[in-house]
């Protein structure tokens, strides 16, 4: 009966929503978000599965896929990912079979989600039903859901898809793709690439952000949208924040002088949001100031799933820099 609604509902999506090549124009990009989130809704209204989740599920596999070089870049509207063998069962003999009943007796994640007769691991919506059913044999909690993200991925992305699914349901839409500069146009600012170089302050190491000089108390604005994953004292970073954002990179924002007032772990943010202050902090004991000229450390870290690294955010900062002027 389960697998009869399914049907009619993918059927109601096509329907009211036109199918587009998936490599389409910037301007079909918005079709694209209706019809991915129409799949969300509707296999929630089904599972009783929060579409957050499953969305936070897609974009988390969506952002790893392109830095991971055991799994392929899927171009489907979903991209979330089965290898042959979880989708046909570890001891089929064939995984490449498409039969739902063999596959079911194998134990593999595989099921015909569209009605076509097919399990097939290639298709959008066999894909999303599969992970549904995986999500069900937990529960649908947040809890329950959690401890299947755990099972299927591990500890670390787990927490970063409940954050992800934390910033999907405060804004209710899947376009959240805007950047901002962290420091306001109308604030003098000067910055050059500094990633890589050498600091030797707690031992030989190397600088892993660009710093952008500006004066004490200049506004830092969040560059995306994301969670406040971490805020406090480090002894290198001084008073600082960091934050998730959708793309799976932690931005990080360090020296400052303070933390807007009532910011705390948790919280969402938007491009744009202040969530403090430029200042000279760090490099000793929680309160130790003025050490180094006031400045912005703007890091980026990229998570794949299994572990984090950084990397030169400069060019991305030039960019926002140039669009941030663009816009006067």
């Amino acid at each position: 009966m389960k697998n009869f609604f399914t049907i009619l509902l993918i059927l109601t999506i096509i329907i009211s929503f036109p199918l587009l090549n998936v490599n389409a124009r910037e301007g079909e990009q918005q079709n694209i978000y209706r019809i991915r989130m129409g799949l969300f809704k509707n296999i929630e209204t089904i599972y009783q599965i929060p579409w957050y989740y499953l969305a936070a599920i897609d974009q988390f596999e969506r952002s790893i896929q392109p830095v991971r070089k055991d799994i392929p870049e899927k171009k489907g509207l979903i991209a979330i990912y089965f290898t042959k063998e979880k989708w046909a069962g570890l001891l089929h003999p064939d995984p490449d079979d498409q039969n739902p009943g063999r596959i079911q007796f194998f134990n593999g994640f595989g099921v015909d989600g569209n009605g076509d007769g097919k399990a097939n691991r290639d298709d959008d919506l066999d894909v999303l039903v599969a992970f549904s059913n995986f999500l069900l044999r937990y529960g649908t909690t947040e809890q329950a859901i959690i401890n299947g993200l755990k099972e299927y991925y591990n500890e670390q992305s787990a927490k970063i898809i409940l954050e992800m699914a934390a910033i999907y349901k405060n804004y209710n839409r899947l376009d959240l793709t805007g950047r901002v500069f962290p420091i306001p146009r109308w604030f003098n600012y000067s910055y050059q690439s500094t990633w890589g170089d050498t600091r030797g302050w707690g031992g030989i190491r190397i600088h892993e952000g660009t710093d952008i000089f500006s004066s004490y108390g200049t506004p830092v604005r969040s560059v995306s949208h994301g969670y406040v994953e971490v805020l406090g004292w480090n002894k290198y970073g001084g008073w600082r924040v960091g934050i998730r954002g959708l793309n799976n990179i932690y931005y990080y924002y360090a020296h400052l002088s303070s933390f807007k007032k009532g910011l705390k772990v948790g919280d969402i943010v938007k491009p744009g949001d202040i969530i403090g202050y430029v200042g000279s902090s760090g490099y000793g004991p929680p309160g130790t100031q003025g050490k180094f000229p006031p400045h912005l450390h703007f890091g980026m870290y990229k998570y794949n799933g299994r572990y984090e690294w950084s990397f030169d955010p400069t060019p991305y900062l030039r960019l926002w820099e140039k669009n941030q002027y663009s816009k006067r």
